[in-house]
């Protein structure tokens, strides 16, 4: 391929200031397509938008600009640079480059489920003005899709691009110490919308299996499940704390089931990484999860009946056969950050031209 003319594009990086996030790591893997993946074109420049600390992390293949607090303030501080295509991959949009293009991805309107009152409504505000000035507007999953239909009510069709999935099952394990097995595992951040609490109960029906919560415990929402697990004395489950990659696969592997009562994604990246691990899946059917879980997963009772849930789960790990787990995993090894950056890559160039 090659263009007339110089395409400029950029992509919008700058969430890699938390590169442990879900959005961190979103950028993180865009960033090591156009290192490890992605073939130049004759006139094609792809620019990346990244923290002083990943210039250059990404290969020679691309070009960097380095995150600076002032271009918050107006588009017209990086009119020293212009661009054909801008791709803000999530709706929390920082920066605002001149470009004649825009691409903005939708990942969740989790906020507006999260807050009440005037917050919300300048949130919503925010959003549909930045929807509005897109040439595109992409979303994660189709409940996404929905979620933006219902909030931001866009002029536009949006278009579905599901998210990858890093292959962690591929990582080096490494066993985190005191781990008594057989156990049951969930991992997220540890706020009310992950709804880890109703696993305690189910858990006290099911003496025999351990229960390990993996996430930053340093919340209130985690400081209250670590009171009740003291207060009623649940000596078969945990909270852990935040994993290394290691720990987080050794779990990921060695988990009887893996269980995700959430009630609030976009997407929902721990069921499908769990099923990479070939381990049976048990989750809520809220928001994304049932679209996500694409029939590998059983599914809680939408009260999370403790008798009924834990019988689901007994149920889920005696009769997942190994034609199941296998069905599930080559499903959640088909979703490659690879197919989702080179999505986008067509875009671009549509637009571009």
């Amino acid at each position: 391929m090659r263009y007339t003319k110089t395409m400029e594009i950029l992509i919008d990086l700058s969430i890699l200031k938390h590169p442990n996030c879900g959005l961190g790591q979103v950028a993180m893997n865009y960033g090591y397509y156009y290192r490890d993946c992605y073939e130049p074109v004759v006139g094609e420049h792809i620019t990346l938008l990244v923290p002083k600390a990943f210039v250059g992390k990404f290969g020679n293949k691309v070009r960097y600009i380095q995150v600076n607090p002032i271009y918050k303030l107006s588009t017209s501080l990086m009119r020293w640079r212009r661009f054909d295509v801008w791709h803000s991959i999530h709706q929390l949009v920082k920066f605002k480059p001149y470009a004649r293009h825009y691409i903005m991805t939708i990942h969740d309107f989790n906020y507006c489920h999260e807050r009440k009152g005037k917050q919300v409504q300048r949130y919503v505000d925010n959003r549909k003005r930045l929807i509005e000035k897109a040439d595109i507007v992409t979303a994660i999953s189709h409940f996404a899709e929905q979620e933006t239909m219902h909030y931001a009510t866009p002029s536009k069709p949006i278009e579905v691009i599901y998210n990858g999935i890093e292959r962690i099952d591929l990582l080096e394990e490494k066993r985190p110490e005191g781990v008594k097995e057989p156990f049951l595992f969930t991992i997220g951040e540890m706020k009310e919308k992950k709804n880890f609490h109703v696993l305690l109960d189910i858990i006290k029906r099911m003496p025999e299996y351990h229960l390990y919560m993996a996430g930053k415990d340093s919340t209130q929402y985690a400081s209250m499940i670590k009171k009740r697990i003291e207060n009623e004395r649940i000596s078969n489950a945990h909270v852990m704390g935040i994993l290394s990659p290691g720990e987080k696969c050794w779990m990921y592997r060695h988990c009887s089931a893996f269980v995700f009562p959430s009630l609030l994604e976009g997407f929902g990246l721990p069921v499908v990484e769990a099923m990479l691990f070939r381990r049976p899946v048990v989750s809520s059917r809220a928001t994304s999860l049932s679209e996500v879980c694409n029939g590998h997963a059983r599914f809680l009772p939408d009260d999370f009946d403790a008798d009924q849930s834990a019988k689901i789960i007994i149920e889920a790990m005696a009769e997942c056969s190994d034609e199941e787990l296998e069905n599930a995993f080559e499903y959640g090894k088909s979703l490659t950050w690879r197919k989702n950056a080179e999505r986008y890559l067509q875009l671009y160039r549509k637009l571009g031209r």
